[in-house]
């Protein structure tokens, strides 16, 4: 292989101009709308999600359509863009159902590769930001699962779904197929649980008695979900590196600020050490996340491989992120007006979503040849 054809095969791990233009537009809408008192006072109420900020960032930027193709009303970008807005909704913590109705539930769709019909329609409801559609699946499995959830029927009940209160449709796997049933409709019941991280809601969803549309048959149905739990994986590492990169910068910013024995307390050499080895691990992050964005995107066919290894490293650095944060914030980052809780409590939640990193620990020894000895 020559070094041009390597060149041309590297992942490209920087962002692009586009990239970092959408990255401003989606800060500045999440500063506007969604800081840390805002996202506090949303999740001690009834009604977690912002359904303005929603509006604003799936339809006002067009979030919500980044994946989906011109032709059937979206965006027609890439996983890269959607990775830059799952970065910036985990440096800010927000509660916005983007990863599971945006990434997921899009992605599910678009692996049917239907030009129209019933799923092409539910795709351009999604990209104008109108419906919000979830895969009624716990959040916690991996997408090396995806095709052993084509069981059953219609008639179940899912615990652990994130963001099904907010759900318009459910994508509901069986073994018949991919049906997409209407929350609305009689047979179905969305009860709330009560999460650790209360930004992304869990519920237990239960179908007796509910109808629903066929979207794909089984052999189809598996290969879609397995692909959109593959992007949800790959895309949250994007989330895990935005919250590891937001604790990273607060810590740094608070332990200049605070004094103690009349020097600042980031000035010790103990405190240099770790924050010091909390910036290499961030670094190192962005490049696993990036490289998961760039395979996805590119239909790499070591995508599978590129998005375990960014789960496998990025869920553990996000924990000690906000670990080190609340706990070099001292007596502060222990109480609850502090903002460093929502980001531990996130990190916590995501690094069992979309499989552990243990479980992606297991797909990386599966999809790794080794030499032969």
């Amino acid at each position: 292989m020559t070094a041009q054809t390597e060149a041309a095969q590297a992942p490209d791990l920087l962002y692009s101009e586009a990239e970092e233009d959408l990255r401003s537009a989606v800060r500045s809408l999440l500063a506007d709308r969604a800081d840390a008192p805002t996202v506090i006072a949303g999740i001690e109420s009834d009604t977690p999600y912002d359904l303005r900020l929603w509006e604003s960032l799936a339809a006002g930027i067009g979030a919500a359509g980044l994946l989906v193709p011109e032709k059937l009303g979206g965006q027609g970008a890439t996983h890269r863009e959607a990775a830059v807005v799952m970065e910036e909704l985990g440096r800010s913590a927000a509660p916005a159902p983007y990863l599971t109705s945006g990434v997921v539930a899009t992605e599910v769709l678009l692996a049917l590769g239907a030009d129209d019909g019933p799923a092409a329609g539910l795709l351009g409801e999604l990209a104008a930001g109108s419906r919000i559609a979830v895969l009624a699946l716990p959040f916690a499995t991996a997408p090396a699962d995806g095709a052993a959830a084509m069981t059953g029927t219609l008639e179940r009940t899912v615990t652990g779904v994130a963001d099904a209160a907010a759900a318009d449709v459910l994508l509901v796997p069986t073994a018949e197929g991919l049906y997409a049933v209407e929350t609305g409709s009689d047979g179905v019941a969305v009860q709330p649980l009560v999460p650790l991280d209360l930004t992304r809601p869990l519920s237990t969803v239960t179908l007796a008695g509910a109808t629903g549309t066929l979207l794909a048959e089984a052999g189809p149905a598996a290969t879609a979900v397995s692909k959109g739990l593959l992007a949800g994986a790959g895309l949250l590492a994007s989330e895990q590196l935005g919250l590891a990169e937001w604790c990273l910068t607060e810590t740094v910013r608070h332990t200049r600020e605070r004094h103690q024995f009349n020097r600042p307390v980031g000035s010790f050499q103990s405190l240099k050490h770790r924050m010091a080895q909390l910036w290499l691990e961030v670094v190192s992050a962005r490049a696993a996340a990036r490289n998961a964005a760039d395979a996805l995107a590119t239909g790499s066919p070591d995508a599978p491989l590129a998005v375990a290894v960014a789960q496998a490293y990025c869920s553990k650095v996000a924990v000690h992120a906000a670990e080190e944060c609340v706990q070099l914030h001292g007596g502060i980052g222990m109480t609850w007006e502090h903002p460093a809780h929502l980001y531990l409590k996130r990190a916590k939640a995501d690094s069992i979503a979309y499989g552990t990193a243990g479980r992606h620990r297991e797909a990386v020894a599966g999809l790794v040849e080794l030499p032969a000895p």
